[in-house]
């Protein structure tokens, strides 16, 4: 029941952010609804937080990680979150201007190659950290743990995919 209503509760939490922009400019227009940060409730990086904060439960809960060690896995686990979105965006702004260049008939093939190397750059770097996130949190977890916690990874990002999914169909229009 309490998983049903859970899940139901994250589908509609993933429909609010796939609310159209335009609603939420003009919920931002009108001042309503705002968050800390003036951030519109609803919005994607507080639905990012609320997706997060389930994940964070759920792997205490199916890591059956103690009181003790959960303040520092918390820590720990929110570093490799905060790694992988900041590098997500970097790489997504710089595919951004790789598209903007390549479209471009006169664009310039030195950015060009100056963005592909930021890119490879950027895709090296994140290898590195993202490693550094899991041996910080692999020394806190045991071997049981630590491969429990990469099936867990795997499994809430086809959860987080499936709400997506299931929120965009309902939120379009009915023929």
């Amino acid at each position: 029941m309490t998983r049903t209503l859970t899940q139901a509760a994250l589908i509609a939490l993933v429909a609010l952010a796939l609310a159209s922009p335009a609603a939420a400019q003009r919920g931002r227009a009108r001042g309503q609804a705002a968050g800390a940060g003036g951030e519109t409730i609803g919005s994607t990086a507080e639905i990012q937080r609320m997706f997060d904060s389930y994940a964070l439960i759920q792997a205490q809960d199916q890591l059956k990680i103690s009181d003790d060690t959960f303040p520092q896995f918390l820590g720990r686990f929110k570093v490799l979150q905060d790694t992988r979105r900041r590098n997500m965006v970097e790489r997504f702004r710089l595919v951004q201007e790789l598209r903007r260049l390549s479209n471009d008939p006169q664009g310039d093939e030195t950015q060009m190659k100056e963005r592909l190397k930021a890119l490879d750059d950027l895709d090296a770097r994140t290898q590195g950290e993202v490693a550094k996130a899991y041996e910080a949190i692999n020394q806190i977890l045991d071997v049981r743990q630590q491969a429990k916690f990469r099936v867990f990874e795997e499994n809430m990002e086809r959860r987080k995919l499936e709400l997506v999914t299931r929120a965009r169909q309902a939120s379009r229009p009915k023929p």
